[in-house]
């Protein structure tokens, strides 16, 4: 069984983070580890609360996992500070089980109710240091605009910064729209050569969305750690993903923006 590692933060609602991403790597018939980077409060209502787990933690928890488990692939969330972003960049650069791994890193930076989860000077550091050791990187839309420091507000504009995203870090970007007003969405997969790929979808309307990039992103790592191509494991992570909000548009957890559900529903 592929084992996929998921480097994030903790949701004890279970809607995003570590919880989901275990939730969505056992949907994908992989085998979950987890390092946690920090611990959060919050709910389908918001962010209430947040506490950086310690580099060293941190340091103890990946070389753990790494030096007992054959990983296959590795999802990134929640990287909250500069020291705990500078201890991912140094494991993954030095452990011998990390090197060639698939690496997905899902920038989270702010809350959707608004709370910042990253500390201003960590993104600098992860542009020039984990960017490139990214195999994709999965922004959305307000995450791509704070990358690029511009607004992405028209299909041309989406496709300028994409270009600019994967030339610029030499990596493969997948900018998603689902914060589009657009009934039938487009997501962007921006390769370093120059190349594109492009994945549609019609939006499915739910107010039960709370962890949706993590879902996507944890489904990408998990296809390719089954060996997918790139593109081909985003669109099975696309695919999950609408499934996962499917099942669960009409469940009634939380009084705010509920959770995916990543399984049949029983």
């Amino acid at each position: 069984m592929e084992i996929v590692l998921s480097i994030a933060g903790s949701d004890p609602s279970a809607g995003a983070g570590i919880q989901q991403d275990l939730k969505t790597i056992t949907a994908m018939g992989c085998y979950g580890a987890t390092v946690i980077t920090a611990l959060t409060s919050q709910n389908t209502v918001g962010v209430q609360g947040m506490t950086a787990v310690s580099a060293e933690l941190v340091r103890s928890q990946l070389c753990s996992v790494l030096d007992d488990l054959n990983v296959s692939a590795i999802k990134i969330g929640q990287i909250p500070t500069l020291e705990v972003a500078e201890t991912i960049v140094r494991t993954l650069a030095t452990h011998p089980a990390a090197r060639g791994v698939p690496v997905v890193y899902d920038p989270v930076m702010v809350s959707t109710s608004g709370r910042r989860l990253m500390e201003p000077d960590c993104m600098d550091y992860i542009k020039d240091m984990l960017m490139e050791r990214c195999t994709l990187v999965t922004p959305n839309l307000p995450e791509a605009e704070a990358l690029l420091g511009g607004k992405l507000s028209s299909i041309s504009d989406i496709d300028r910064g994409g270009h600019e995203l994967s030339s610029r870090f030499r990596t493969a970007f997948l900018l998603k729209g689902g914060h589009a007003e657009v009934e039938e969405m487009v997501d962007r997969l921006f390769y370093a050569d120059g190349t594109t790929r492009s994945f549609y979808s019609k939006r499915i309307h739910s107010s039960n969305l709370h962890g949706t990039g993590c879902t996507l992103s944890s489904a990408i790592a998990a296809a390719l750690a089954q060996g997918l191509d790139l593109a081909k494991a985003v669109e099975t992570g696309k695919s999950l993903v609408t499934q996962a909000i499917t099942r669960g548009r009409n469940l009634q957890i939380g009084h705010g923006n509920g959770p995916l559900w990543s399984f049949d529903v029983r």
